[in-house]
């Protein structure tokens, strides 16, 4: 049976009112390449759109570098982004991100941040804030997982789908790291696998249709279909084998609703459609169904009283060597089995005695069985472990990313999918595991299972549940052992006898035919002389052998058959031992490693050779050989002389004395004697052997030990080394991303500020406190005769184009010193006019490190100045002229007028346009015309202009008596160009 979720191991609520969010958080966690991957997904984020939802952004950051991820994450989103503080309340359409060097945990609708208690390299903060916000939100909470190495995230992501949440992450060929998305990939529990650019799309469809208020209402009011829940139950039944029906209606409600919502299916008809079409579908739901949370060691507090109580009591009253049975039901991948299975081996090694251990672990997911049985934890299982137990039971892969659990725990284990409903129970077991598996099966279900968990116990067997689930009404079968860790004690059975289960018995075959000793024959007459040579070979020249110490063959002397054989395989060195015939070898190699090690003669009688279907006595002589030039001291021969042996003659006398069948009865119990004499002595060579090894391999198990030892510590280092030099890396990876969009930047904006510079065509020169110039600008060049090789110089060496100013170096210093910025106005020798400012150099740390000196090009300014000056010196005499009571006019040489003020509008009646039309000389009566101008010129010329009586006409005609002044306009040349006139009407006296 699976462990469905958490749900019910939640702490106390506060006395204080704490803040209920209603919107889901969404925390997002990045290594190695997710600067990248937190671009497109903010960027592919709807700008008009309202979410309703907060995120939280986690990435593996380096403790002791200021982090940009705020700065950057901000100019992708209009959304605001802020770095954490301590007990942030979060808000929607809010970002969230983590700060260097710290944890962050998610409590009440708050972001709490916690000093890092693991050593640089171990810390996991991935998994640290996703368990928490799995804990705290439930199905609010939603996990993404985004490009990174390792395996950081994995178990917060099934803590996420625990709670009923959901998961998406970052599709492997689209990160610039796979090692974080194809971890979580592998557990079978991601609901999306998408890219970043396609998330947010996702994300606000599941959202809307997961948490809109119309449905959530729906949901908490009326209730499901019954109908088409049975036909759910259906599918899963026909496809799984297993029946569902008997679960807690409201688990099944909720994950059958979560599944609806990753669809975007309305109704739950349609979803039973869905799931006839889709059989990949029905797996997805039973998977979700049977999501196992589930780490080593969980529930630290329920598992130490579980070592302190419950497997002290196991080993109690046990002699050495007998067996202990354990069934975890509900195993999920297998950490908790695992976890016993430690607490029992470290019981029995602290007791120094040997028990022979078995833990059966169960579940109904052929998945996550087969996960447990390979005993293969993604690395970030070492947060839920003790680094010396990660040390001592498990062995890190090689690629770095995950843990194997040690052969000699994997070795107890025997894992079996099994349906705790249906299947038969285990029996005659010492403890019990059912954690957090009955609080999401119906009331009658557990009614049935405590009874069956009663039998399979032994008398005091112990039953191990989860921190939320009890025995209900069965206290007659269970009394307390410890109420905080729901450790219970089997009572003796009151309920009558137990039932007997039948197991299938073992077919014994028949026992083999006592063997039987077959006497040779002989089939063929041998001649008078064979039978005289093979008596002279037996009684004169018996079988012998040259050897060195080893054994191996020099010379044979005589038939050797009867004793050797060829030995079967490669055809190396022939060696004596290797050859020697079945019952010959044992006693053969004893004899001669007792006379190397004696150097004296060594016999061995009365060994009992089989050979051609029968046996034969052979006493065995070993001569060391010490003469001779290819004998010596460093390397001895040996001469193997091998005889047959006779029958002892009083027991042939015996044997003759006695009746056929007494006579076969004393030979075979002779026979028995002989071989059970040659068998003592195999065993005492056997023995002395042994114990010649032993103390050979004890002394090099020793040796091995110790450098096992010292290459364990030194793997120890090499793999700690290893973990800080990944999160190293993954940290380098993420400053190098922020400085690397940094210099991006920045080079974007000094060519900026240098475009910016010479497009305005304003001279700067940059000098430092020296006085060196550190940079200019092209249109510097022009002024101070600056080249590219002048940078470092002092300014002082510097030639310059201005005229009447020596004193640039003198006035840089001043600025220097006094900080108060100076301005003055210079000329270069071409006549151009500049405004040169001289101010400190001022960083953004308020430090000064030189000076600026700008020239402003104010050439123009200085001539529109001397324009305005004259213009309105100009102006000044128009307005004289205006405002004048007598005509003035100014007229060329030509005659045409060219000025005409408002009194002379009101003395003639021409407008100033229709003046500027006329000529001069039709104002003038036609009679004084040509006398006219000569006078005009005349008196214009004078030095003291006289007033001069004259007529003019007017617009209607009229002849008017007026009195001219005369005034010449002469150019710059000194010719003359104008004649200006001031005229004043002679009114007639008519008296």
């Amino acid at each position: 049976m699976k462990k469905m979720e958490h749900g019910n191991n939640k702490p106390e609520a506060p006395h204080d009112p704490v803040p209920i969010l209603d919107f889901p958080i969404v925390g997002i966690g990045a290594s190695a390449g997710g600067l990248a991957a937190f671009e497109a997904f903010f960027s592919g984020m709807p700008t008009d759109v309202d979410l309703g939802m907060a995120f939280v952004l986690v990435q593996h950051l380096a403790p002791d570098h200021k982090s940009l991820l705020t700065e950057l994450v901000q100019r992708y989103t209009r959304m605001p982004a802020t770095e954490v503080e301590d007990d942030m309340v979060v808000k929607p359409n809010h970002i969230y991100i983590i700060p260097p060097d710290h944890d962050m945990a998610f409590l009440n609708g708050a972001l709490h941040l916690i000093p890092p208690l693991k050593p640089h390299g171990h810390r996991l903060p991935i998994d640290f804030f996703f368990r928490s916000l799995a804990q705290d939100q439930h199905e609010l909470a939603i996990g993404i997982v985004l490009s990174g190495t390792g395996s950081d995230g994995t178990l917060g992501a099934r803590a996420i789908k625990g709670e009923g949440g959901m998961v998406m992450v970052q599709k492997p060929d689209s990160t610039e790291f796979d090692g974080m998305p194809r971890s979580c990939i592998a557990t079978g529990l991601v609901d999306y696998e998408l890219t970043p650019v396609e998330m947010p799309t996702q994300l606000i469809a599941y959202t809307n249709r997961a948490f809109a208020k119309t449905s959530r209402t729906h949901t908490s009011q009326l209730p499901m279909a019954e109908t088409a829940i049975k036909k759910i139950f259906i599918l899963l039944r026909a496809q799984t084998s297993h029946n569902f029906s008997q679960y807690k209606p409201s688990t099944i409600h909720r994950r059958i609703e979560r599944r609806m919502a990753i669809h975007q299916i309305e109704s739950l008809d349609h979803y039973v459609k869905f799931l006839q079409q889709t059989p990949d579908e029905v797996n997805c739901l039973f998977r979700d169904l049977l999501i196992g949370v589930t780490n080593f060691f969980r529930d630290p507090e329920a598992f130490k009283m579980l070592e302190e109580v419950a497997i002290q009591k196991l080993f109690e009253g046990k002699d050495a060597g007998s067996a202990i049975r354990v069934w975890s039901a509900g195993c999920s991948t297998g950490e908790e089995p695992y976890s016993i299975a430690i607490l029992l081996v470290e019981r029995m090694q602290l007791l120094k005695q040997n028990f022979s251990i078995q833990i059966f672990a169960t579940d109904i997911d052929s998945r996550a069985i087969a996960a447990a049985r390979s005993g293969l934890y993604p690395a970030s299982v070492a947060a839920d472990i003790s680094p010396e137990r990660l040390a001592r039971f498990f062995t890190i892969e090689a690629d770095g990313n995950s843990y194997r659990i040690h052969k000699s725990i994997r070795d107890l284990m025997v894992f079996s999918e099994q349906d705790l409903i249906k299947d038969p129970p285990f029996s005659r077991l010492d403890l019990i595991s059912c954690r957090n598996l009955l609080i999401y099966l119906s009331g009658d279900l557990q009614k049935k299972l405590i009874p069956l968990f009663h039998y399979a116990l032994n008398p005091d067997g112990i039953l191990f549940l989860g921190i939320s689930e009890g025995i209900g009404e069965f206290g007659d079968l269970f009394e307390m052992m410890e109420r905080k860790a729901r450790l219970y004690r089997r009572k003796p059975n009151h309920l009558g006898p137990r039932p007997i289960v039948q197991f299938p018995r073992l077919t014994l075959s028949d026992a083999p035919p006592r063997f039987k000793t077959k006497q040779p024959t002989v089939t063929k007459k041998s001649s008078l002389r064979e039978l005289t040579e093979q008596a002279l070979l037996k009684e004169i020249a018996p079988v012998a052998i040259l050897v060195n110490e080893n054994g191996d063959l020099l010379y044979l002397h005589g038939r050797v058959g009867l004793f050797l054989e060829p030995a079967s395989g490669e055809v190396g060195v022939n060696n004596i031992l290797k050859m020697a015939r079945d019952g010959l070898r044992s006693g053969l190699s004893a004899a001669l490693r007792k006379a190397v090690d004696s150097k004296e003669i060594t016999s061995y009688p009365g060994l009992q050779l089989k050979a051609n279907g029968g046996s034969t006595r052979v006493d065995v002589t070993i001569h060391p050989v010490s003469d001779g030039e290819l004998a010596s001291r460093d390397s001895p021969l040996y001469l193997v002389v091998l005889k047959e042996a006779p029958l002892i003659e009083a027991d042939h006398a015996v044997c003759t004395a006695l009746p056929n069948g007494e006579q076969n009865l004393e030979a075979r119990i002779l026979t028995l004697q002989s071989e059970l004499q040659v068998r003592e002595n195999d065993l005492q060579n056997i023995q002395a052997e042994l114990e010649r090894s032993n103390e050979e391999f004890k002394s090099f198990n020793e040796e091995l030990q110790s450098l096992n030892e010292e290459l364990q510590s030194t793997n120890e280092e090499l793999e700690s080394s290893k973990e800080e030099m990944q999160s190293v890396n993954e940290e380098l990876a993420t400053v190098n991303a922020e400085l690397q969009i940094k210099v991006s930047e920045l080079s974007r904006a000094n060519n900026d500020i240098n475009n910016l510079l010479a497009g305005t065509g304003i001279a700067t020169v940059f000098v430092n406190h020296q006085l060196n110039i550190l940079r200019f600008t092209p249109a510097a060049a022009k002024i101070i005769h600056l080249i590219p090789s002048d940078v470092g110089r002092p300014v002082s060496h510097i030639v310059s184009n201005l005229i009447d100013y020596d004193q640039l170096s003198a006035d840089i210093q001043t600025v220097l010193n006094t900080l108060i910025s100076k301005e003055l106005k210079v000329k270069t020798a071409e006549g151009k006019c500049y405004s040169l400012r001289i101010q400190p150099y001022n960083t953004t740390n308020n430090v000064i490190e030189g000076a600026v000196i700008s020239f402003i090009d104010i050439t123009e300014m200085e001539q529109t100045r001397e324009a305005l000056r004259l213009a309105n010196k100009q102006l000044r005499l128009a307005v004289v002229v205006r405002d004048s009571h007598d005509a003035i006019t100014v007229q060329g040489l030509d005659g045409i007028i060219t000025a005409w003020n408002p009194a002379a509008e009101r003395m003639y009646g021409w407008s100033e346009v229709e003046a500027l039309e006329i000529n001069s000389l039709d104002r003038i009566p036609l009679e004084l015309r040509e006398q006219e101008l000569d006078t005009l010129v005349r008196l214009s010329r004078a030095e003291i202009p006289k007033a001069h009586l004259t007529q003019r006409i007017t617009k209607d005609g009229k002849a008017i008596k007026v009195s001219i002044i005369s005034s010449a306009l002469i150019n710059k040349a000194g010719k003359l160009y104008a004649i200006a006139t001031t005229e004043r009407a002679i009114l007639e006296d008519n008296t």
